[in-house]
């Protein structure tokens, strides 16, 4: 736990401390942030407060008393709810606003751990409670170099195996040989394994209509085949197979011959899209201007709704990345959350706006990588429909 740079952030957040609780090992968020895990069952509730200025202080119940041992300051104890209730009431003592992993509306669910009978707990001793959301972003989706570099390295080794897979889809359909989604999707996983990748679901490997869901994946049985006309959309992710790496995410579309003038415009529109969305990213970054995720997704969002295709556009336009696929960062989204969270330096995230008609879907996934004075794709953008 990084005491100093907590007690900074809370300042300029101006608010008074950073209120941490748990209950059967549910919010992984603050134990990542205080730096332990528990060494044992965590049965009864504790409650660990960092304020803006002093020392950590802790509320621990006695048959639990060592539960915060890892971390400073001294701990009080409690065995009744009476007792539990005035700890909690000294613990904030001449406090009026803290963060709790808590988030008004669950506008932003990744951060909503706390449940909202304590929350109406912690008002009732009269303390205002408000998200932490920014204050774990900026503990929790912030780069280092060393992340940076696998996250480059990575999508190198993405990059070359989504190049073959088009490759061996072309070269099956042309040679007449079958070639079913299931065995792209599984060619793929052997060239992450032989590239020391690795991912913990996907990729999605999606034909025709199957494009249209966004999350689709090839069962193993009745796989749909892939054939000449036919349009290809691969999502795939991954990281280097060692500790402390990010990941790379992206999303291309191809069609096996030559595309219809639907699928031309569909890809355009939805090219664009991502266009606009990155460069309202580079401008505002660029100026040293604040933005937002919910103001990425507008800039997206707004074109595609521009061109008429408003209704089919039907997820965020994109997510934080991290040592998770979705990360716990500011999210492009201003259709399944409201996501109010600035992008701050040493973050990254993903750009991929869709359209999926019932015949076809099409969307266009880059990275973002916003530095102390730049925003920038992190890999290949695809222009043009990939000729398979």
């Amino acid at each position: 736990m990084n005491l100093e740079a907590i007690q900074n952030e809370l300042k300029k957040q101006k608010l008074d401390g950073w209120l941490f609780f748990d209950h059967h090992v549910r919010d992984a968020l603050g134990y990542r942030v205080l730096g332990f895990k528990p060494t044992r069952h965590v049965t009864r509730r504790w409650y660990y407060f960092i304020p803006v200025e002093g020392e950590p202080a802790g509320l621990v119940h006695n048959i639990e008393s060592a539960i915060l041992d890892p971390v400073p300051g001294k701990k009080a104890r409690y065995s009744s709810w009476q007792q539990q209730i005035d700890g909690l009431r000294a613990l904030l003592n001449g406090r009026r606003k803290v963060a709790m992993q808590y988030s008004p509306l669950c506008a932003v669910p990744v951060v909503s751990m706390v449940d909202a009978g304590t929350v109406e707990l912690v008002r009732s001793v009269g303390v205002e409670v408000v998200s932490s959301a920014d204050l774990i972003q900026y503990f929790e989706a912030r780069w280092s170099e060393a992340a940076l570099e696998s996250h480059m390295e990575a999508g190198r080794r993405v990059d070359q195996a989504r190049r073959r897979a088009f490759e061996m889809i072309g070269a099956r359909v042309r040679d007449g040989a079958p070639v079913s989604e299931y065995d792209v999707a599984n060619f793929i996983r052997s060239e992450f394994e032989r590239t020391g990748l690795i991912t913990t679901d996907g990729p999605i490997v999606a034909v025709n209509a199957h494009a249209s869901d966004p999350h689709f994946e090839p069962p193993p049985q009745g796989s749909a085949p892939i054939r000449s006309g036919d349009l290809v959309l691969i999502d795939m992710w991954a990281k280097l197979n060692t500790a402390g790496s990010v990941y790379y995410d992206i999303t291309w579309t191809g069609v096996c011959g030559e595309p219809t003038e639907e699928m031309r415009r569909v890809f355009a529109v939805v090219r664009d899209a991502r266009n606009r969305a990155v460069e309202r990213v580079q401008q505002a970054v660029a100026s040293h201007a604040d933005i937002r995720g919910f103001e990425v997704d507008d800039a997206a969002r707004g074109y595609i709704r521009e061109q008429g295709f408003g209704d089919y556009f039907v997820h965020r336009t994109g997510h934080s990345i991290g040592e998770d696929v979705h990360g716990t960062g500011a999210n492009m989204d201003n259709l399944e959350t409201h996501d109010e969270r600035r992008l701050i330096p040493w973050t990254c995230f993903s750009v991929e706006p869709g359209v999926y008609l019932p015949a076809f879907g099409v969307r266009s996934e880059v990275n973002v990588f916003v530095g102390d004075n730049d925003a920038r794709v992190t890999g290949e953008m695809q222009k043009e429909l990939v000729a398979i």
